[in-house]
């Protein structure tokens, strides 16, 4: 696909979503509203999006003042829909759930509405990240000059439909990301940097040729044996916990929207939680595996070995 050709999918593809999220708003409003509660998160300011977050105070708002914001939430995709305070580099979260009563012709259709848009999303993120051809650091610039303002971590969110569990629980999830990296394919990604001739934020580019020279060499200098990790820690985000009591099964979701969850009737209204406040200083771990012992290699990149160098 060429480049004008993508830049015309995308225009289309994020007007069909906004049509879509539309059309998902009026059938919200057209059922009736079982139960309600989302949970709003404090907003990230402009230049603080990497400052350390040990509290977060959480907001709940339930029944009609829940849907009204959830409704809001789902049809965030512009900057310009938001406080001009609040940084677009930290993803927007609203966390909770919307409890519908749905026969099964507007089940069904809802069902639908939602797989569609969930389609939507993932063709709007396989334009950008694939089909455009365009370099991982410079889809920022190209994304903004052809949909100005677009926020891409919330394009790109998936609506998740639930069918009536049992209960649903909210908490936090506080972890680090840990995988195995190819150290040829590292050194050329340090080399293809080292070639453009271009230097990261925050470094003239003297300093950042230094440095990328230097990382280089350690990667060089590592034994043929050596195992290399990216241990980076994940900033805390709220979860949900699903239980089905038929299957006796207990599902952990991720929980940067409102869930949709579709009863037929009151009598299938599950038991929802609440989010509490999040505190570092007073996290219980029901089971913590011990880590594996590695060593910092290239702190920038969040890189580490498996033994002392």
């Amino acid at each position: 696909m060429s480049r004008y050709q993508a830049i015309e999918q995308l225009h289309h593809t994020i007007g069909e979503l906004e049509r879509s999220l539309s059309v998902l708003r009026q059938q919200l409003q057209q059922l009736r509203l079982l139960a309600a509660r989302v949970f709003v998160l404090p907003e990230v300011a402009r230049g603080k999006e990497h400052n350390p977050r040990p509290r977060i105070e959480v907001t709940q708002l339930l029944a009609q003042a829940a849907l009204t914001q959830a409704l809001h939430h789902f049809g965030l995709l512009f900057m310009q829909q938001q406080s001009a305070q609040r940084s677009t580099k930290s993803a927007v979260r609203l966390p909770g759930a919307l409890c519908l009563e749905a026969q099964q012709p507007q089940a069904e259709d809802l069902r639908r509405q939602v797989a569609h848009i969930n389609q939507l999303k993932r063709r709007l993120e396989q334009i950008i990240t694939i089909e455009s051809g365009v370099a991982a650091e410079e889809r920022f610039e190209f994304v903004h000059q052809q949909l100005p303002g677009l926020i891409t971590l919330n394009a790109y969110r998936a609506i998740t439909l639930l069918e009536a569990p049992d209960s649903v629980r909210f908490g936090w999830a506080n972890k680090q990301i840990i995988k195995k990296v190819n150290r040829a394919e590292l050194r050329e990604k340090l080399l293809a940097s080292l070639k453009s001739g271009r230097s990261a934020a925050g470094w003239d580019r003297e300093s950042w040729t230094a440095n990328l020279q230097q990382e280089i060499a350690l990667l060089e200098a590592l034994p043929d044996d050596v195992q290399l990790k990216i241990r980076r820690p994940v900033k805390v985000q709220p979860i949900a916990r699903i239980w089905q009591a038929d299957k006796q099964k207990q599902t952990q979701l991720a929980c940067p929207s409102p869930l949709l969850i579709i009863c037929q009737d009151a009598s299938q209204l599950p038991a929802l939680g609440e989010l509490l406040n999040y505190d570092e200083n007073n996290i219980s771990h029901r089971h913590k595996p011990a880590a594996q012992t590695l060593w910092p290699l290239i702190p920038r990149l969040h890189l580490f070995v498996d033994r002392p160098q």
